[in-house]
């Protein structure tokens, strides 16, 4: 009998390095969170500062802004990387650069202090992650037809 490991396609193994690179961007990400709570004096349990916090609130906001946004779309990212990989696995892996790159302009973007700093490259993210679906649904209809 065949291992689950064997049944996949060899080209998964970028899926895999794709999913990782992403981890190091969001672990870049959480550091620079991180410094700029020391930076503002943002204390932890407070998500967001006020101007009662500090003067650069709005800075301090817009690079926690950056992160949060990212980490409400890594679920959805993964799980169509995961599972469209396992019939696409190189367009799955162009789509998840691509939304990795975007991404990271995105938080670059909003970190400088001006919103819509995210969206000349970083708002990519979103074609690329529509793109991921596109190929979800496709595989399984390609299921459903088999």
């Amino acid at each position: 009998m065949a291992e689950v490991v064997d049944l996949l396609p060899k080209e998964y193994g970028y899926i895999i390095l794709t999913l990782v690179a992403y981890y190091f961007l969001n672990l870049y990400m959480q550091i620079q969170v991180g410094k700029a709570r020391k930076k503002y004096k943002v204390l932890y349990p407070k998500l967001y500062a006020t101007e009662a916090d500090t003067k650069d609130y709005n800075m301090f906001n817009c690079i926690q802004r950056g992160h949060q946004n990212s980490l409400e779309s890594v679920g959805i990212f993964y799980v169509l990387m995961v599972v469209g990989g396992l019939k696409h696995p190189v367009i799955c892996t162009a789509l998840g650069l691509g939304y990795t790159v975007a991404r990271f302009f995105y938080f670059t973007g909003y970190s400088s202090g001006d919103p819509k700093g995210r969206l000349p490259i970083g708002g990519l993210n979103g074609v690329a992650l529509l793109g991921l679906a596109i190929v979800n649904i496709w595989f399984g209809v390609s299921l459903l037809k088999a």
